[in-house]
């Protein structure tokens, strides 16, 4: 059973991952020079919490009852959406530490075999 549904919950986000706009663009977000795109991107919560509002309102005004749906996927995007801002900016420090640390290597590096070729000096 355990294994059944593991299997559904990995298909399942599978899909998700694959299909869905908001996952891809995430994903998008996410890469080395979608990074700097992560608090922009903090706008396209606005539009879901809209919805949510929207939905919210006419659902409790007596609206269909699967209205409560869409405000819980309007609000779990736009939750996202807000996380990713400032995720992106760790993984963009982060990405720079690292960055700075293989050209400060490299440096030393060729400094080291620069050192190496330059003719001995005899007395």
């Amino acid at each position: 059973m355990f294994r059944l549904n593991w299997t559904l919950s990995v298909h399942i986000r599978d899909y998700l991952h694959r299909y869905m706009p908001s996952n891809r663009l995430l994903t998008a977000i996410r890469t080395r020079r979608g990074l700097k795109w992560g608090i922009p991107a903090m706008l396209i919560a606005l539009p879901y919490i809209l919805i949510a509002s929207i939905c919210s309102g006419v659902a409790a005004d007596g609206g269909p009852g699967w209205l409560h749906l869409i405000v819980l996927w309007a609000c779990w995007n736009a939750l996202k959406f807000i996380l990713m801002g400032p995720a992106s900016i760790v993984l963009l420090i982060r990405a720079r530490l690292r960055e700075s640390a293989i050209r400060r290597h490299q440096r030393h590096d060729w400094r080291v075999e620069a050192r190496l070729r330059e003719p001995a000096v005899r007395l």
